[in-house]
């Protein structure tokens, strides 16, 4: 009763403060619940519950619970509306199906809202080497394992049944270096089919070794040109590689341009060295003068033009020769008339 009224009562005059009680305003539908389908034991997740048409929304009071462990949830309201949010993390007792309920209270009245939620334990898949940095030839064992329930299969090669790990050896060569494994898991929760992957690298230890197709050993060069040596050599640890010239230790420098000179000439011996041991192979570089190969081609002329001029010669003289004739004087002619005769008409003649 309002003080208005007991005045009127006791007065028996109408109060003119009179008013009809409090009824608050109460919805017909239910809490809308937002929650996870699947929570990871050890991963936290929101949680939100709303209700709309209440009034007053301040004096409304929520409960949301996972299970039988009740959530520390935020209440704001807006208007006739009301929204409460909280986090759940799972744990591993909580592991299976579970309930969450989210509860609201207006004036004696309660509206509540139910979700079913699973909790799982998804462990692996966990990859291993037996040895992660192996030298060549050592045998290497692989293995990928995970929790229960799960199914691995290491580089396509299925664990024999969920829970169980699968492995396999090989014997390190320089081949599998930087070679990577790859591992899947699967679980099934509530009919979905969760994915996991897992890879590991493996690195092996060998020698090195001078690439001999990226090598030339044998090379022609211009004096006064620019030129590229290219060479190449691989190992675990990556190798050093140098050129020396023999006899002079004249070093030429590997994968960068430089300036070719007479004194390049020669014989090298490159060599790739490293922790696990060297590999050495001769590089021949031929530098010819560009002047000299002048010369040489002015001489050469000039024996081909000896050599002409020789020819022509013999062939005169031959020539000459074929040609010559026998000639006699007629003794009886004062006009001196001269005769020729082949030298092989003159053979049968009467000399008188």
């Amino acid at each position: 009763a309002f003080r208005g009224e007991r005045d009127a009562q006791g007065s028996g005059r109408p109060s003119s403060c009179s008013r009809p009680p409090f009824s608050p305003a109460l919805p017909v539908t239910t809490p809308h619940l937002t929650v996870p389908r699947f929570l990871e034991v050890g991963t936290t997740w929101s949680v939100n519950c709303t209700l709309d048409g209440l009034f007053p929304a301040s004096e409304v009071q929520v409960h949301l619970a996972l299970g039988n462990q009740t959530l520390n949830s935020t209440v704001e309201s807006h208007e006739n509306t009301i929204t409460a949010t909280a986090t759940a993390t799972a744990s591993m007792e909580q592991e299976g199906a579970q309930e969450i309920v989210c509860n609201m209270t207006l004036a004696n009245v309660s509206w509540e809202a139910r979700e079913n939620i699973t909790i799982y334990s998804f462990q692996g898949p966990i990859l291993n080497l037996s040895e992660p940095s192996a030298p060549e030839g050592t045998a290497v064992t692989v293995t990928c394992l995970a929790g229960p329930r799960v199914q691995v299969t290491l580089d396509g090669i299925p664990a024999p049944a969920p829970g169980q790990p699968v492995q396999f050896q090989l014997n390190a060569t320089e081949t599998d270096d930087r070679r990577i494994f790859f591992c899947s898991a699967t679980l099934q929760v509530d009919g979905e089919i969760l994915h996991r992957n897992s890879s590991v690298l493996l690195r092996v230890l060998y020698g090195p070794t001078i690439d001999q197709a990226k090598c030339p050993q044998r090379l022609t060069w211009k004096d006064r040109t620019i030129h590229v040596l290219q060479c190449q050599a691989r190992g675990n640890p990556d190798p050093t590689l140098h050129c020396f010239q023999e006899g002079s230790r004249l070093e030429v420098p590997i994968g960068i341009p430089f300036l070719v000179r007479l004194n390049h000439n020669g014989t090298y011996s490159c060599k790739a060295a490293s922790s696990r041991g060297t590999h050495t192979i001769t590089v021949v570089m031929n530098v010819w003068d560009r002047n000299a190969r002048a010369v040489s081609i002015v001489l050469g002329v000039l024996a081909v033009l000896g050599v002409v001029t020789i020819c022509a010669a013999l062939l005169y003289v031959f020539g000459v020769h074929r040609h010559s004739a026998i000639y006699h004087v007629n003794q009886g002619s004062t006009s001196l008339p001269l005769t020729s005769r082949q030298p092989e008409e003159a053979v049968g003649e009467d000399p008188s």
